[in-house]
């Protein structure tokens, strides 16, 4: 079920990749021809929407069916009661009174103790059978074969529960899909021609240095970072670096302008369609510094660090439940996943909670890893925390060390998954200190975040992975230089471009 969700979020993406392809860059097959301007009405755009309503759809087909129940039924109830009553009573010389002139009172007897096996209060169990002894000759019998009854249906009703919980997961995978499909598909269609004075003055810039440029297509978001598509060739012979091309962008758009990752590095003899964004203003570098647990060979942390090409950089943290290899796997599935998630576009909430969804689809019982994601825009210097189950993150500034903690539960515990978020402005020099439980674990105990940021305080280096080992170090000296735990530290530092 979980590939075949992941496999669904692909295929949607690469569908709308293709359309953009098909309407926006045919310049190849219509070299002569001018773009038509993509509006609200454009049909590949309509075609995009429209898979997105099927999947909404389907997702309100899911999320209409009955929901999680806790006790059971009216319906189970009697068919409890009648099973057992068909075992037990069938025989019993006192039939006709019980099920007869007092079946009112036998019925409601039954019912009231079924509801208090519910509970599960065995004072008021005992309590009820005492009661039902004084008036049923088969009492201790009715029990045993009411109480076998019982547990049947309750794992009848765990299982319903479960898949209840999967369909619900599986509706809210369509809805986060849909979501991003119809976001897509208006930031897709928002590419437009160019004003016709910036395109001239861009033609002018770069004929000076031999190069032609065919068609000019702009974007600009709603904050205010511009994209620039330029269907450009050099002429016969000539060439010219896309730094040297970011740099007369820059100069005529008035702000700084570089290519997209993965984009060629020359502009040659052929037309070739170039996407230019607006440069981030900020830079980030990390380490890592990490410790196995004693008699483990492997640890349960896994992390992500990466920056993805909307401008926002992402450090991704998760303790797996326990250690060794089984921790290992299930922290592996969260950075997999969140990573998948996130270079799609996909919020940090919304690739959570579809991480969350994924775990509990899975179905292993005991299964579940903490999250913990900072994610900085480099533009503005933002940063967005979210954490499940995860250790407090520390925000180190000059002299003064701040901390961001968690309450919430891990993922793949429950279905609605409360998280914890925060936001933070993060300025030149700032550092992010990210952990797994393992090192606030061996600190003092109901000191520990005070502790820790007086280490951090106390930490010279000033490059990431060397004050990530410092923090290890100084922390292994509170546990006699013994690792209970895994541990792991990621530090990033932001700086000025």
């Amino acid at each position: 079920m979980q590939e075949w969700i992941i496999a669904m979020l692909v295929i949607s993406i690469l569908l709308m990749i293709r359309d953009m392809a098909k309407t926006v860059f045919s310049g190849k097959k219509h070299e002569k021809e001018e773009i038509m301007p993509l509006g609200e009405s454009h049909p590949q755009k309509e075609k995009v929407e429209r898979y997105a309503a099927s999947l909404r759809k389907l997702a309100d087909t899911f999320y209409g069916m009955p929901y999680r129940k806790e006790f059971l039924s009216s319906g189970q109830l009697n068919r409890i009661i009648s099973d057992t009553s068909q075992t037990v009573c069938s025989r019993c010389y006192q039939r006709e009174i019980c099920w007869g002139e007092r079946a009112g009172d036998t019925m409601r007897c039954s019912e009231n103790l079924i509801r208090t096996m519910e509970e599960g209060d065995e004072e008021a169990i005992r309590q009820v059978r005492s009661e039902w002894m004084g008036v049923c000759g088969k009492s201790s019998q009715y029990f045993q074969v009411m109480g076998e009854e019982f547990r049947e249906e309750r794992q009848n009703l765990v299982w319903d529960n479960r898949m209840i919980e999967s369909r619900l997961a599986v509706a809210q995978q369509l809805t986060e899909i849909s979501r991003i499909m119809d976001h897509m598909a208006e930031e897709l269609y928002d590419i437009m021609p160019a004003d016709p004075q910036f395109q001239e003055d861009l033609r002018k810039a770069f004929r000076k240095k031999h190069v032609i440029i065919r068609h000019v297509w702009v974007m600009d978001k709603i904050e205010g970072r511009r994209q620039v598509f330029l269907n450009m060739r050099a002429r016969s012979g000539q060439c010219i670096s896309m730094a040297e091309s970011s740099q007369i962008l820059s100069r005529i758009c008035g702000s700084p302008m570089t290519p997209e990752q993965g984009s060629r590095s020359i502009v040659n003899g052929e037309f070739h369609t170039v996407h230019f964004v607006e440069d981030v203003s900020y830079q980030m570098l990390y380490g890592v510094a990490r410790i196995t647990r004693e008699q483990e060979k492997v640890s349960g942390d896994n992390y992500i660090c990466r920056q993805e090409e909307d401008g926002r950089f992402f450090l991704c943290l998760s303790d797996g439940m326990g250690s060794g290899m089984e921790a290992f796997k299930e922290s592996e599935i969260v950075v997999e996943l969140l990573e998948q998630f996130m270079e799609s576009g996909l919020s940090q909430e919304t690739a959570a909670r579809m991480v969350n969804s994924a775990l509990l689809l899975k179905g292993r019982e005991g299964m579940f890893s903490t999250v913990d994601i900072c994610a900085v825009d480099l533009y503005t210097g933002i940063c967005n925390f979210l954490k499940a189950g995860a250790s407090s993150t520390f925000i180190k500034r000059d002299h003064w060390v701040e901390s961001i903690a968690s309450e919430s539960l891990a993922a793949g515990l429950v279905q609605q998954l409360d998280f914890d978020t925060a936001s933070r402005k993060l300025y030149h020099g700032d550092y992010l200190i990210m952990m797994t439980d393992g090192v606030l674990d061996a600190l003092p105990a109901e000191r520990e975040e005070e502790t820790m940021k007086e280490i951090i305080m106390d930490v010279r280096e000033k490059e990431p992975k060397e004050m990530g080992r410092g923090i290890l170090e100084r922390v292994l000296g509170y546990s006699d230089y013994r690792a209970r735990d895994d541990m792991t530290v990621v530090v990033a530092g932001l700086w000025k471009k």
